[in-house]
C-alpha cells in the first residue's frame, strides 16, 4: 500500500495540512485549483456582499460545474477516439482488400505477361517457318 503523505498549503489565506495517499504533487495540485478559485470569486463584486454559506456553496456549484464539463469533455474524446478506432479498423480492412486485389491482378498480370511471350515465340516461329517455305 502506498505511504500516507501530509503536506502544508495554503488556501485562502489559511494554513491546512492536506493528508492522503496521493503524491504530494497531486496534493498541491488539489490546493492550488481551489485556491484559484478563490481568487477568481474574489475578483468578483458580487462575492463580496455574500455571506460565507452563500460563498461555499458557489464555490461547490462552481467546483461541480468544473467537474461535470470535464467529464463531458472526456466522454466526448472517448466516444471520438471510439469513431477514429472504428474508421482506422475499415481503413484497415479496405487496405487487406485492396492488397488482396493488388496481388491477384499482379498475378494475373504475370500470366498474361508469360502468355504473350509465349505467343510472341510462336509468332517468331511461324514466321521462321513460313519464310523457309517460301524459300
Amino acid at each position: 500500500m502506498n505511504k500516507m503523505n501530509n503536506i502544508e498549503v495554503i488556501i485562502n489565506n489559511k494554513r491546512y495540512t492536506l493528508r492522503g495517499y496521493e503524491s504530494e504533487e497531486y496534493l498541491q495540485k488539489v490546493a492550488s485549483y481551489i485556491n484559484n478559485k478563490h481568487l477568481e470569486f474574489k475578483k468578483q463584486d458580487f462575492y463580496k456582499l455574500l455571506d460565507s454559506e452563500m460563498k461555499s456553496v458557489l464555490m461547490e456549484i462552481n467546483i461541480a460545474d468544473d467537474y461535470f464539463k470535464t467529464r463531458n469533455q472526456i466522454k466526448e474524446i472517448e466516444n471520438e477516439n471510439e469513431s477514429k478506432g472504428n474508421e482506422i479498423f475499415d481503413l484497415k480492412h479496405e487496405l487487406i482488400s485492396a492488397q488482396t486485389k493488388l496481388d491477384v491482378a499482379e498475378k494475373e498480370i504475370a500470366a498474361l505477361k508469360q502468355e504473350l511471350n509465349e505467343a510472341q515465340k510462336n509468332i517468331i516461329r511461324l514466321e521462321t517457318e513460313l519464310t523457309d517455305k517460301n524459300k
